[in-house]
């Protein structure tokens, strides 16, 4: 469907300059961009392609809408308009409400009429499926989980035992939610498992990525908040209670009982220790290695980017030689005073 640039401005708060009323029917890089195609530019390092885009419009900020070499929409985000305008551009596909014939449903589940099941889907008893959810091929959804208005559950996706998903969240494919925490005891050198009775609870609007694990509480809870966005490949471990709005890049590892505070950003790769407690507005970058509370919020980072390996050996040499160089300052310094 096309979309004249008039429409689009008025969806994302922004200002055509050019033909309002010429039309484009989807998105593209700057750089591969047609004519019947709108892109943006939200980094100013990329505007070395404004030049030559094909776009027939591109949204930019104020401060690169003269450099548009056809129609722009000038907004004060360009991402955030992107974004915005690319969902209204890519609507969300409509499920015919209805049930498999192949999808094996409990007696004892509440399923409303409105809502999607897929082939292959196991319902158990207990479940309470809410009006418009979308349940996709071969998820498993065990005894007791309630999934919340709206909601739609991709593909492949496992819900264990009285876990409950909040209105309009988008999980996908590989999902795993409920499963047991890494409960263990040592008993004289056996281990023996800690059963896992807590459950977890999943606010509204969350997005869960690609395989990622959400581990059920050993007594209490797992809980995520409203609004948090989780990348694919992330690990979650028992009791973790994360804030709302935060954002979580891929194949980060949250160990037990850990509790991260609302609008936290943490990059890709980073590993947080349990029993720890991370204050609201903390920002960790990717890779960053976290072993103990953060009580204020601001940027933090640890590790050491890639380098030549033998400058690498070097450097931890030399870091294995903290502790005497240290000491010898301090001897020095007496010997100053």
């Amino acid at each position: 469907m096309a979309w004249t640039l008039a429409e689009i401005a008025k969806h994302i708060d922004g200002v055509v300059l050019g033909d309002a009323s010429f039309q484009v029917d989807s998105f593209a890089t700057l750089k591969h961009a047609s004519k019947d195609q709108i892109s943006f530019l939200s980094n100013l390092k990329y505007k070395k392609f404004l030049a030559t885009s094909s776009a027939g419009a591109i949204i930019v900020s104020a401060e690169a809408a003269s450099l548009a070499p056809n129609n722009a929409i000038v907004v004060d985000d360009p991402y955030v308009a992107y974004a915005k305008a690319a969902r209204l551009l890519n609507p969300v596909r409509f499920y015919n409400p209805g049930i498999a014939a192949s999808a094996v449903i409990s007696a004892g589940a509440v399923i409303h009429e409105s809502a999607s099941i897929a082939a292959q889907v196991v319902i158990e008893s207990g479940v309470e499926i809410a009006a418009n959810v979308v349940i996709g091929p071969n998820c498993v959804i065990l005894a007791g989980v309630k999934v919340g208005t709206g909601s739609r559950l991709t593909a492949n996706i496992t819900l264990c035992e009285g876990v409950q998903i909040g209105a309009r969240c988008i999980i996908h494919p590989g999902v795993v939610i409920g499963a047991d925490g890494f409960g263990i005891a040592n008993d004289k050198g056996t281990w023996i498992k800690v059963p896992q009775i807590g459950s977890v609870i999943i606010g509204d609007d969350v997005e869960i990525g690609a395989n990622t694990t959400i581990d059920r509480g050993a007594i209490e809870d797992t809980i995520i908040g409203q609004g948090v966005k989780l990348d694919n490949q992330i690990q979650i471990g028992h009791n973790t209670i994360i804030g709302d709005h935060t954002v979580i890049a891929g194949c980060v590892g949250i160990a037990g009982s850990t509790t991260i505070g609302s609008n936290c950003v943490i990059g890709g790769g980073v590993g947080i220790g349990g029993h720890i407690s991370i204050a609201d507005g903390v920002i960790l970058t990717g890779m960053t290695m976290v072993t103990k509370s953060i009580n204020s919020s601001g940027v933090y980072s640890s590790g050491i980017p890639a380098e030549p390996t033998a400058q690498w050996h070097k450097n931890v040499i030399r870091y294995r030689q903290m502790d005497k160089l240290v000491t010898r300052v301090n001897e020095l310094e007496k010997k100053l005073i």
